[in-house]
């Protein structure tokens, strides 16, 4: 069967559509019984691997503990930079990224906004959001009046194989140094783009439309520290399905309200 290239396109968008929404899995022709198991192809289980040490041994904790005491060892944002770019605990850092990619913007905003993590153009340029979907971004903040506010960073400071999502093992790795970027900067409000990022911070499997436009308290392991956190839709999956842009309007202007007002309480 031929496939032109606007079918094509149009599968890629659909199947774009779903991913995004968290769809991970659809009914086949025959019923399956769940309750015997089959033990996952490496294929199935190729993107969670465990992280492993020379020896063979995992890895992943050590690596979680090392950037642990590095964090905390930082007294201001730009030592927290140079530590992110000093650090060689992520496995990112080993699979074709030329450089760490930490964040930009306003120090002393009130909003700090967390995203995947960095492009080809991010690891080009040396910051985040910087691409297509960066401009975008961008111009949605700014139409929201938050930019001035915001300071932009990611769940993972290099950027993955392919363009894929990060693991939850690397963004584990790098939670860390994400945290310390919370304490210092002590924001009134986190906004959390895309996926990956929402369930990284908010620790849950629900899907990105699920938790979209909600408040959600993001409290610290250590220190007290909480934040209310709302997450909304990336901006690639809005140059994919324009059509969204309207969610995510309604998630800016709830978030600019709520900054304006100073009502920023989680849960509201």
């Amino acid at each position: 069967m031929n496939t032109t290239p606007l079918d094509m396109a149009a599968a890629e968008a659909l199947f774009a559509f779903w991913r995004d929404a968290g769809v991970d899995a659809c009914f086949e022709d025959a019923p399956v019984d769940r309750t015997v198991f089959v033990a996952p192809t490496p294929r199935a289980t190729a993107t969670i691997t465990p992280i492993r040490a020379p020896g063979g041994a995992p890895s992943i904790d050590d690596a979680v503990a090392e950037a642990r005491r590095l964090a905390a060892e930082v007294r201001s944002l730009d030592d927290l930079a140079q530590a992110i770019a000093a650090f060689e605990g992520c496995p990112l850092r080993a699979m074709g990224a030329r450089q760490a990619v930490f964040a930009r913007g306003n120090p002393q905003g009130a909003l700090m906004v967390i995203g995947e993590g960095p492009g080809a153009e991010e690891d080009a340029r040396g910051q985040p959001f910087v691409g297509q979907a960066g401009q975008l971004l961008d111009r949605i903040l700014t139409a929201g009046g938050l930019l001035d506010e915001a300071f932009i960073t990611n769940t993972v400071f290099w950027k993955t194989p392919g363009a894929r999502p990060p693991t939850p093992q690397e963004q584990a790795i790098c939670a860390p140094f994400v945290e310390r970027a919370f304490a210092l900067l002590k924001p009134r409000a986190v906004l959390l783009v895309g996926a990956a990022s929402a369930k990284a911070v908010l620790k849950t499997d629900e899907s990105i439309m699920r938790v979209r436009g909600q408040w959600r308290d993001w409290r610290l392991s250590e220190g007290g520290l909480s934040v209310p956190a709302m997450a909304t839709l990336h901006p690639a999956f809005l140059l994919r399905q324009p059509q969204a842009k309207g969610l995510v309007w309604q998630d800016i202007l709830n978030l600019s309200a709520r900054l304006a007002t100073g009502a920023v309480e989680p849960g509201a």
